[in-house]
């Protein structure tokens, strides 16, 4: 069987930027009923790829016989607290404080599926912050309102260049994908 068609399942614009740098042709079908539930008791490290995975068996549609669904979930690890999107301000600014000065994991699960097969797997990165004022914290919720992003930050924006010092694992994993694992994926299919 030969996959024709990529649909990636996402709404998120650093998802479909780092697809787009495979000069991968694929389409974007973010069509889902789904809320983002899972077991209490799940170990954290696995609600990433349990999302991801849920997200896909949650398409509103079959897929076709050449076709492949690329769903993803990422989310912040700090301690035994997970965190996911901010629901507003009060609570991106606490997420952002918690951060400061302190190390924390960045965990995306990835799940590909066709009519006949499922691959679904995580990447983990760890991510050092040096210390963030509160007025820089306020300063980067103002201007950048990261509201969509896990833990209240980008990587790739002004309090990445800024207060990130160390990153070990993918730097793309923490922009939301792990795009050179989802490459060799896309190729052992």
């Amino acid at each position: 069987m030969k996959i024709r068609k990529i649909i990636l399942g996402s709404k998120s614009p650093r998802r479909q930027e780092l697809l787009k740098g495979l000069d991968i042709d694929f389409e974007i079908d973010n069509n889902f009923h789904f809320e983002e539930i899972f077991p209490a008791d799940m170990p954290h490290n696995e609600v990433p790829q349990y999302l991801a995975k849920a997200k896909s068996s949650a398409f509103h549609r079959e897929l076709e016989c050449d076709e492949m669904l690329l769903t993803a979930d990422t989310m912040v690890l700090k301690d035994s607290l997970l965190l996911g999107k901010p629901k507003n301000y009060a609570e991106a600014f606490d997420m952002l404080k918690q951060l400061s000065n302190s190390k924390h994991q960045v965990i995306t699960g990835v799940c590909l599926r066709t009519k006949d097969k499922v691959v679904c797997f995580s990447s983990i990165s760890e991510v050092y912050f040096n210390s963030i004022s509160d007025e820089e914290i306020s300063y980067y919720l103002t201007k950048y309102k990261p509201y969509d992003k896990a833990g209240s930050y980008g990587v790739q924006e002004w309090i990445g260049y800024a207060f990130v010092n160390k990153i070990e694992g993918s730097f793309y994993n923490i922009m939301g994908l792990p795009i050179d694992r989802v490459y060799e994926e896309l190729k052992a299919f």
